[in-house]
């Protein structure tokens, strides 16, 4: 056997992984699992741009494209990204990439050397340590409260940032949490990284899915930020593979060049498909999916309170509640196997996001109809009394 390299080692695995495997062989026997933790939405890409993809395929739209992405896709996310996130941006800056996490990987492959140390929350998405390691940097998961809405802030940069550290990985809204960065928090935190002038990517995937104020893009505060972004989420296109990162003017050359040699381009037809999305009659589809979305937000959270499940920062976007679960058990692996045995129900453990709250959080994704969101409550009801 070649010896693997020593970054496989250290590469972060989803710990669910075995209790997904275990929920599906319960769904082979028979049993109605209802599982609540794959960050996934339940609704597909709307019937235009299904349909647009067929008209692509059948006229043969299916060679290669630009590294960065078809110039009329550019353009529609650089009018997207002014008219919906008060960010209006240069098309010439936008690369589009094989999902958002093309575009992570190719964001740490242009910032990172060997050894770099980059800042991320803890809690937070445990893939985004493997694209660091992948560059051959070095994740450091600084431990976040409740108070600091389990987002990276100016003091952890302060306190944490030593001589090897290079930048910042964040997301607002954040996954596992869906909570947002406040624009005061998130402007502190820029002017502590730029003093130190680091730099700091940020993913955006879950903007476009907010329930409270209209979201802001981060680039309304800062024009040098790498911003990463998606049409699996807000898009409902997840298995297409298709996102988009913004980078300054001075990073596009060299990112363009990691792109043609990495990807040559993302899929070709996605693309040409991804066009429909911006129509006005789509958009109205996504609005309307938005706010089903936030729905299934606020029926949830009151009923997790009733259940002992505290939600301790109310999560404004995404689709994601982080809930402690200390009033029931201090072993989230141990509770979240209970709740699969005894209700059928999935729920993924706090470990897989982070040490700090690993043992007593579990994480939620409200990715299904209000009628299986009521049968989870009345299942957990039964359990948890």
């Amino acid at each position: 056997m070649p010896r693997l390299a020593s970054r496989t080692e250290r590469l972060s695995t989803f710990h669910a992984v075995e209790l997904l495997k275990k929920a599906s062989a319960l769904s082979a026997q028979g049993h109605d699992i209802i599982s609540l933790g794959i960050g996934e939405p339940d609704f597909t890409a709307p019937a235009q741009v299904v349909e647009t993809l067929h008209r692509a395929a059948d006229a043969g739209l299916s060679a290669y494209t630009l590294p960065a992405g078809l110039p009329a896709l550019r353009e529609e996310l650089a009018r997207f990204y002014g008219n919906f996130f008060g960010a209006p941006v240069d098309p010439a800056r936008i690369i589009v990439t094989s999902g958002a996490s093309g575009a992570l990987l190719l964001a740490a492959m242009a910032l990172i050397n060997p050894g770099d140390e980059v800042l991320l929350p803890d809690p937070s998405y445990p893939a985004n340590q493997n694209f660091i390691l992948s560059a051959g940097g070095v994740p450091r998961l600084i431990p976040t409260t409740a108070e600091d809405r389990f987002q990276l802030t100016a003091e952890h940069v302060r306190a944490h940032w030593s001589p090897a550290t290079r930048g910042v990985l964040i997301a607002s809204p954040s996954n596992p949490t869906g909570a947002s960065l406040t624009r005061e928090a998130l402007q502190a935190l820029i002017q502590e990284v730029r003093a130190r002038n680091g730099f700091i990517i940020m993913d955006e995937i879950y903007l476009g899915l907010y329930y409270e104020e209209a979201p802001q893009s981060a680039l309304a505060l800062d024009d040098d930020i790498i911003v990463i972004n998606s049409f699996s989420k807000y898009f409902h296109m997840t298995g297409w593979r298709l996102g988009w990162m913004i980078v300054p003017e001075s990073m596009f050359k060299a990112t363009d060049r990691l792109a043609a040699s990495l990807a040559i381009c993302a899929p070709a037809l996605a693309q040409h498909a991804a066009l429909t999305c911006f129509e006005p009659d789509v958009l109205a589809i996504y609005e309307k999916r938005r706010l089903s979305f936030r729905q299934r937000r606020d029926y949830l959270l009151p009923e997790l309170e009733r259940l002992g499940l505290h939600v301790p920062v109310k999560p404004d976007g995404a689709f994601y509640i982080y809930a402690d679960i200390s009033r029931h058990s201090t072993d989230s692996d141990a509770f979240s196997r209970r709740l699969l045995d005894e209700a059928g129900v999935v729920v993924v453990p706090g470990r897989d996001f982070g040490q700090a709250h690993a043992r007593t959080t579990v994480r939620l994704a409200y990715t299904l109809g209000l009628d299986r969101l009521e049968e989870v409550v009345a299942r957990l009801s039964k359990v948890l009394g």
